[in-house]
């Protein structure tokens, strides 16, 4: 099993991986195939007109996580990794006022978002919670093209025959060949002890196999001055965050505040948890706001993994850059191992696949730099994930706002816990990080749909909004 460090952070922007960087990407995908030749085109005939419904969970919830902004930018072209936040509105100002979409490379389509954009909430697609249908239909209304797609979480999306290939896979050799190709932690730590290898080293390794070591350097830069950025920004804005739910961020108030503490030496026995909880809350309010963010594994827990980076750059004197590439790295190999044997996507596990596998991830890449063992830094990723174990996604009116913005700060607190109970151990450990994994898929697969990603239970319907 393989999956590179580049699909498990991908950049892109707010406020969802699964709820808007995966339907733009299906817009894309969509318009691709319109053009190519897999697919019987009738003689003679050209799509003229598209409509597009979204499922399950991005029905339920994909006004609050901008799903039908990011159709309509996708279908206009836009790529999540490229479109310009600032330019956004414009551009869907533009297709609702004159009911057209108009990407490079294609002759212009109707599209009538009031009408062609349907957000159907009665029927869902079979193969995942979060579906969606594309149709492409010829100047007299007739249907020439049709595909449906599925986003699985963190930005990936296939089409349905994609998603039922993907798992009969599940059950055959794996196709990529790498040096270490584990699909579980077991085998993990078999091949890091058999080889003497770090966990960041072989899935070096495995990386190596497609890039050079310059590429995938540069790659692992661009990926960390992403987040970075998205820290700053988040600790430079003020206001109230789009939605309606009138939340205030925090982040800047917040970091203010301990810069103060900072120069005056004031004695503050929370220093760290405040520093981690505040880089956590910009990301995640930048994320909010529709800004550009790095999936990690998702957009929903994106401000985890930045967070612990960040943290250790600030508290450790030997963090350097050559520490936050092992970081990522390590964090990417437990991110794969959780995808590939559960799922990081809210709609299917609820929160504790999007969280939860942060703060795996962010745990295991921490470990890693603080010169834990392999076996040490699979124990730092069991104890994170284990304590967000039946954590539901219920965000208030489908917004990624509440309690998203606060649940990441406390992941990342968990984080830095997990990993800094599991170097003091010696990696020796009851509950098995495979174990862990499957509970949470069995947690998942029990738990009531209303707790994931519909906005129907929990928070979502306890909470007065205001």
């Amino acid at each position: 099993m393989f999956l590179s460090v580049f699909d498990v952070f991908k950049i892109g922007i707010g406020p969802s991986s699964s709820h808007t960087m995966g339907p733009m990407s299906a817009a894309n995908r969509f318009l691709d195939l319109i053009l190519s030749d897999e697919w019987p085109r009738p003689a003679g005939a050209s799509i003229a007109a598209l409509k597009v419904s979204l499922h399950g969970s991005l029905a339920h919830t994909g006004i609050g996580h901008g799903s039908g902004r990011a159709v309509i930018l996708g279908l206009m072209g836009e790529e999540p990794h490229r479109v310009d936040p600032d330019r956004m509105d414009a551009i869907v100002e533009a297709v609702e006022r004159t009911g057209r979409v108009t990407p490079e490379g294609h002759p212009g389509y109707v599209f009538q978002p009031r009408t062609d954009l349907v957000f159907d909430k009665k029927v869902p697609l079979p193969g995942h919670a979060n579906g969606m249908s594309f149709s492409g239909l010829d100047r007299d209304g007739r249907l020439l093209l049709k595909r449906i797609y599925y986003s699985i979480g963190g930005g990936f999306v296939v089409t349905d025959t994609e998603l039922e290939a993907m798992k009969a896979a599940k059950t055959k050799p794996d196709g990529v060949r790498v040096p270490f190709p584990f699909a579980n932690a077991r085998q993990m730590l078999e091949m890091a002890q058999r080889s003497g290898l770090t966990i960041a080293q072989m899935k070096r390794a495995n990386e190596e196999c497609a890039l050079s070591r310059e590429e995938l350097d540069a790659g692992l830069d661009r990926i960390w001055a992403a987040m970075k950025s998205c820290i700053d920004r988040g600790l430079s804005q003020e206001g109230i965050l789009p939605g309606g739910l009138k939340v205030r961020r925090r982040a800047r108030q917040i970091h203010d505040k301990l810069q103060d503490e900072w120069r005056s030496n004031r004695v503050n026995p929370l220093l760290a948890n405040d520093w981690l909880s505040v880089y956590a809350m910009a990301v995640n309010e930048e994320n909010a706001a529709g800004g550009r963010v790095v999936t990690s594994p998702t957009n929903g827990a994106a401000g985890v993994v930045p967070a612990t980076i960040r943290y250790y750059l600030h508290f450790h004197p030997d963090a350097d850059e050559e520490g936050i590439r092992d970081y990522l790295l390590t964090a990417a190999a437990i991110g794969g191992i959780i995808k590939f044997n559960a799922s990081i996507s809210g709609a299917e596990v609820g929160c504790q696949g999007e969280v939860g596998s942060a703060a795996a991830m962010a745990a295991a890449g921490l470990a890693a730099v603080m010169g834990g063992t392999p076996e040490q830094i699979e124990n730092a990723a069991e104890i994170a994930l284990e304590h967000h174990l039946g954590m539901t996604c219920d965000p208030v009116a489908g917004l990624v706002q509440v309690p998203c913005i606060e649940r990441n700060a406390l992941g990342a607190v968990k984080a830095v816990t997990a990993a800094s109970l599991a170097v003091k151990g010696d990696g020796q450990h009851f509950v098995p990080l495979d174990a862990c994994i499957e509970t949470m898929r069995q947690t998942g697969v029990d738990m009531n749909e209303k707790y994931k990603e519909t906005s129907t239970g929990g928070l979502a319907v306890n909470v007065v909004e205001c």
